[in-house]
Formats: structure tokens, sequence, C-alpha cells
């Protein structure tokens, strides 16, 4: 399981909070770094976040080409073709 961007970006803010509110320099670097390892992972959620939503509208219009294929085949096909269908005016 991946963690969202804005989860990567809170534990950043928190990190940097933490950095800036310490007087001890170990504490700091730490902070620093965990904060810029955070940054990292947010722009990695992103990208994975918006692949995701490209699939997924690739998948709807695929399937909504799949439903428009199927209703012109079932179109074609009847076992009574001397009749028409319900939904046609006529």
């Amino acid at each position: 399981m991946h963690p969202s961007a804005r989860l990567c970006r809170a534990q950043e803010a928190f990190h940097q909070g933490r950095a800036a509110s310490t007087s001890l320099v170990n504490v700091r670097t730490i902070s620093e770094k965990a904060a810029a390892a955070w940054r990292l992972e947010a722009l990695a959620a992103d990208q994975r976040e918006e692949r995701h939503e490209r699939v997924r509208l690739v998948r709807i219009a695929e399937l909504n080409e799949v439903g428009q294929l199927s209703v012109h085949h079932d179109r074609s096909f009847s076992e009574n073709p001397d009749r028409g269908f319900a939904d046609l005016a006529g």
C-alpha cells in the first residue's frame, strides 16, 4: 500500500516544523532529512495518482466503447427479424 500525496505532505510539514522548533543540531538534521524524504515520496505519489486517474479514464472509455459495440451487435441479431424493437419509434 502506497501513502497518498496528502499524507506525505503532512509528514513533510511535521518534520519541517520539528526541525524549525528544535535547538538540537542532530534532531534538526534528522528532521530535515526526513522532510526531504517525504517531499520525494509526495512527488512519487502525485505521479502515481495521476497515472491511476489516466488509467481509470481510459478504462471507462474502453467500457463505453465496448458497451456501444455490444448495443450495435445486439441490434443486428434478432430472433424475430420481422418485428421491430420496443424502444424504436415506428
